[in-house]
C-alpha cells in the first residue's frame, strides 16, 4: 500500500481523539476519510502530517516511516485557512512553493493556467486581503497543488464553497485522480464523499466503524432503502408501516425500510398523497450507513442531518 497508518493512537489530556486507527490508501485513489465534527478526522490527518506525533502506532509512506522529508511530497490544504494577507497572489503562490522545495523557474510557467482555471487571473497581482472568502479558498487549493505533490491531503476542502466553485474543484479532483495522484479527503457531508471516493473510512467518536472500497461497504448493507423524488408534504411518510427511517437531502428523499418490507405497500401508501416524480429500491446512502453504523447519540445524530441537508 502507498499510505499505511498502523495503529495510532492519539489521546489530548482525558479525551481520546483516535483509537488504534489503521488504514491502508492505495496509489492512485480517492480515499475518504469521514465522519461527524469531533470524529477525530483532522486530528488523524495532522498526525500523517507529522504535525502532531501519535501517542503510538505508526505512518508508512511508500514503504518507510514519514519524516520531515514527507512534507515536501505531500500538498495539504488543512481545514483552517490561513494566507498572508498582505502578499499578492503571485508572491503568496511562489512562496509557498519554495517552502515545498519547488524551484520558482519551475512553477512561474504554471501560476497563469492554474489562476485562470480558477478564475482569479484578473487577480494575480492584487493582495490576497483583496479577495472573497470563497476566492481565497480557491488561492490555497492552488497552492496546494501548485509544487506537483505526490499525494494530496483536503481537509473538509469545501466548506463554505457555492455549488459552482464546489463543481470546479471536483473537476480538478477527477483530473488528478486520472493523472494516478492519490488523494485523501476529509469530509463530514456524506454525500460529498459519495459522489467523489473509492474508498472510505468512517469515524465516530475517534474509532473506525466502517473501511473498504465504497462499492464493497454499499454492497454490504443490501437493498433495504427507497430514494423518493416527490411534490407536496412528505412528512407523513416516515409513519407509514415498513418505514424504519425517513431522511431528507437536497433533492430527494431516502427511506430506510424495517426487515420484511414490501416497497410496493409503501408505494401504495403514498399514492394520491403527494405528487410522485421517482420511487427507487437502491443501496442505502453512506449517510444512511453510517448512521446505522456509529450508534449516535441523538444531539450527533442532529448535528450530523444539519449539516447533510
Amino acid at each position: 500500500m502507498y499510505l499505511q497508518i498502523k495503529e495510532i493512537r492519539k489521546q489530548f489530556g482525558d479525551k481520546v481523539a483516535v483509537e488504534k486507527l489503521s488504514l491502508n490508501v492505495p496509489r492512485g485513489a480517492i480515499y475518504g476519510i469521514i465522519g461527524p465534527n469531533g470524529a477525530g478526522k483532522t486530528t488523524t490527518i495532522r498526525m500523517i502530517m507529522n504535525i502532531i506525533a501519535p501517542d503510538s502506532g505508526e505512518i508508512i509512506f511508500d514503504g518507510s516511516p514519514i519524516d520531515e522529508t514527507f512534507r515536501d511530497k505531500v500538498g495539504y490544504l488543512p481545514e483552517e485557512r490561513g494566507l498572508y494577507k498582505k502578499m499578492t497572489l503571485i508572491e503568496i503562490i511562489t512562496y509557498m512553493a519554495e517552502l515545498k522545495g519547488a524551484k520558482v523557474k519551475d512553477i512561474m510557467p504554471k501560476i497563469d493556467p492554474w489562476l485562470d482555471r480558477m478564475q482569479l487571473l484578473d487577480y494575480r497581482d492584487k493582495k490576497v486581503e483583496e479577495l472573497s472568502k470563497g476566492m481565497s479558498q480557491k488561492l490555497q487549493f492552488i497552492t496546494t497543488l501548485i509544487h506537483d505533490p505526490e499525494i494530496i491531503i483536503l481537509d473538509e476542502l469545501f466548506s463554505g464553497l457555492d455549488p459552482v466553485n464546489m463543481e470546479l474543484m471536483k473537476t480538478v479532483i477527477m483530473e488528478l485522480k486520472r493523472d494516478q495522484k492519490t488523494i485523501l479527503f476529509s469530509t463530514h457531508v456524506m454525500e460529498q464523499a459519495e459522489k467523489l471516493c473509492d474508498y472510505i473510512c468512517m469515524i465516530s467518536k475517534g474509532k473506525k466503524v466502517l473501511d473498504g472500497s465504497l462499492s464493497d461497504i454499499k454492497s454490504g448493507f443490501g437493498t433495504n432503502s427507497i430514494q423518493i423524488d416527490i411534490e407536496g408534504d412528505g412528512a407523513f411518510i416516515s409513519s407509514l408501516p415498513g418505514v424504519e427511517r425517513m431522511s431528507e437531502f437536497n433533492n430527494y428523499i431516502e427511506l430506510q425500510m424495517s426487515e420484511g418490507a414490501d416497497p410496493d405497500a409503501i408505494l401504495q401508501g403514498m399514492v394520491g398523497k403527494v405528487k410522485i416524480r421517482r420511487f427507487e429500491v437502491v443501496e442505502p446512502s453512506l449517510y444512511n450507513i453510517f448512521i446505522q453504523t456509529a450508534k449516535l447519540s441523538n444531539e450527533e445524530l442532529e448535528a450530523m442531518e444539519t449539516n447533510n441537508a
